[in-house]
């Protein structure tokens, strides 16, 4: 039965990923804006939904610490694994908007989160001010790219685009975002009842689960959308949709969860996981710059380093160090 479910998870999150890129094209014909802000925004923040739900919840019921694992761990896991899996499939050449806009941001929000976790909470004015700053990011982009976006007749894809009604087109995103939704779940649930199978005799398998299936299961929707937009030779929405992520996880799940309970900040996180989501932000330098594209080789390289993030997990879990 678990089996089952996975593969009907997984079933579900492709068709979501494609019908939601799809619909993403759509609305960024329609409402002249870039697909790569439609990525930073609609997709990013669509996808990153379900944290910002779990968060909220988890610190309404006296539990805030959650959001930060939850935050800490996604970001690892959307540049070094999400993004590494990406291009590997998919080679994707980068915008200028990224390397000097969107990342740039990307890096303030990794450095204000450690800032404000630095005393060992995140008070709920700290909050504010995260969430006040993505308010502004997103109306500046927003702003800027209906300004210098211009409709491009001879680009066959844009003109087919264009030939899809707005309505259509938020339809198509509100679906291909449930699916991704309950799509994860599903695969979860699968892969987690296949893991415990697996690993009935380990006392620690359910830290083992946690930090393998779990977070690879909890940033599958990441996955799926950037795989499908690139195969689409949508790669602006692809890491538009990463990047944009993150974002949204410190300015929005951090910022709204410290507004409803302070979120307290362990050793462990600010010591340990913090420091390896500042280091894959700062290896973002290299792959973003050197060449015209994020290519194979960079990707293995991301992928290498979430393994050995995963790995040293395991070995702390295990008493090995």
């Amino acid at each position: 039965m678990d089996y089952l479910i996975l593969l009907l998870g997984l079933a579900v999150l492709i068709v979501g990923g494609e019908v939601l890129v799809r619909g993403a094209v759509g609305c960024s014909a329609a409402f002249r804006i870039s697909p790569l802000v439609i990525g930073m925004t609609v997709v990013s923040f669509g996808t990153s939904a379900p944290e910002l739900l779990v968060s909220v919840q988890s610190a309404m019921n006296g539990n805030s610490g959650i959001a930060i694992g939850n935050v800490v761990g996604s970001n690892i896991a959307n540049i070094a694994l999400v993004l590494g899996l990406t291009v590997l499939i998919f080679p994707i050449i980068v915008e200028r908007q990224t390397k000097i806009i969107d990342y740039p941001m990307m890096m303030l929000a990794t450095v204000l989160l450690f800032a404000f976790s630095f005393d060992g909470v995140i008070d709920w004015w700290e909050g504010t001010i995260l969430f006040g700053i993505l308010l502004v990011f997103t109306i500046s982009i927003i702003t800027n790219s209906r300004r210098n976006t211009k409709r491009a007749e001879t680009d066959n894809e844009f003109e087919s685009a264009m030939k899809m009604p707005v309505w259509k087109a938020g339809i198509f995103l509100i679906i291909g975002l449930v699916a991704l939704y309950f799509g994860s779940e599903w695969f979860v649930d699968g892969a987690v009842g296949i893991a415990e199978t697996l690993l009935a005799d380990n006392e620690d398998k359910d830290s083992i689960i946690g930090v393998t299936v779990v977070a690879f299961g909890t940033s599958a929707p990441e996955l799926v959308a950037s795989t499908v937009a690139a195969f689409r030779k949508q790669s602006d929405i692809s890491v538009g949709n990463l990047i944009g992520s993150n974002i949204f996880n410190v300015f929005a799940v951090i910022g709204i969860t410290s507004m409803v309970k302070p979120i307290e900040i362990s050793d462990k996180v600010l010591h340990f996981d913090m420091l390896w989501m500042g280091g894959i932000a700062l290896a973002m330098v290299p792959v973003l710059w050197f060449g015209k594209r994020i290519g194979r080789l960079k990707g293995t390289l991301l992928i290498l380093s979430y393994a050995a993030y995963v790995a040293v997990i395991l070995l702390k879990i295990q008493g090995v160090i």
